[in-house]
């Protein structure tokens, strides 16, 4: 891929690990942790924030270990330990000692863990159609971590992903395959989530008491009509998280931040600058 694609950002060594990132705008910083569908990246996941939240905070986007254009260092343990020491030796490198946290999804869950386990760490937290708390396996998710490459198979992702599939194109349908057959793609993603595929969602999930710990103000955001990560998993993170409040988009599948950008942006922006 081009050196100017827009994929591509920053480059740093974080946690021994050489880390595409995105680092738009200035000010306060907040961390952006994608989800973990199949040729991911965070401009991908994150496209539409970025360039908003730029406006009033410094937003930094990284392509998390085993994914996207960050380095995939030979036998390496693809783990929850290992992606919240990555995102914390990224804050480390750029010498950030106190950050707000978003997570999607599969990075809801790294946002929680690095909230609980490095908590004088985050400022505030926002969680959006989080991983992170016991449930079974849909089978929808189970199909996103079972992703074979083929634009057919991305398409039919982009369906599941969407409540309204005229809000995602087919441009990133393109956009997220080739990512997705890019040389180390595909290999360190059937690496992380072979099946069975229940144990990874457990893998993923913090205890309730480790969660209710959490003194964090916390935003919680859900798309009502989500078929890969159940409405139920963030209302538990309500009733276990004191300080929160929580949000359901009508309408919306599981990319809220796309489906719903424009009122994701200022839902977020307001809660931040609160």
């Amino acid at each position: 891929m081009s050196a100017n694609a827009p994929e591509i950002g920053q480059r740093i060594v974080a946690a021994g690990i050489e880390t595409n990132y995105h680092d738009v705008g200035s000010g306060a910083p907040v961390l952006l942790i994608h989800g973990s569908g199949p040729g991911v990246t965070a401009w991908a996941n994150w496209r539409l924030v970025l360039p908003e939240l730029g406006k009033t905070c410094r937003a930094i986007a990284p392509d998390m270990l085993g994914f996207g254009y960050t380095e995939r260092p030979a036998a390496r343990d693809y783990s929850i330990d290992a992606w919240v020491a990555h995102a914390v030796g990224l804050l480390d490198a750029l010498g950030i000692e106190r950050t707000d946290l978003v997570g999607n999804s599969f990075g809801g869950a790294i946002a929680l863990a690095l909230a609980i386990r490095h908590p004088q760490r985050v400022r505030r937290l926002v969680l959006m159609g989080s991983v992170g708390v016991p449930f079974e396996i849909t089978p929808e998710l189970d199909a996103v971590w079972g992703y074979q490459p083929s634009l057919a198979a991305m398409l039919d992702l982009l369906d599941i992903f969407a409540h309204d599939r005229g809000l995602v194109t087919d441009e990133l349908a393109e956009l997220r395959y080739q990512a997705s057959i890019q040389p180390g793609f595909q290999e360190s993603f059937a690496a992380m989530f072979p099946a069975p595929r229940q144990r990874w969602v457990d893998a993923l999930a913090s205890t309730e008491a480790d969660i209710r710990a959490i003194k964090h103000k916390t935003l919680i955001i859900h798309g009502r009509d989500d078929r890969v990560i159940p409405l139920a998993n963030s209302l538990t993170l309500n009733r276990w998280i004191d300080d929160s409040r929580l949000h359901v988009f009508g309408r919306c599948g599981h990319w809220v931040q796309i489906e719903h950008s424009a009122d994701f942006n200022h839902l977020v922006g307001h809660f931040l600058a609160d």
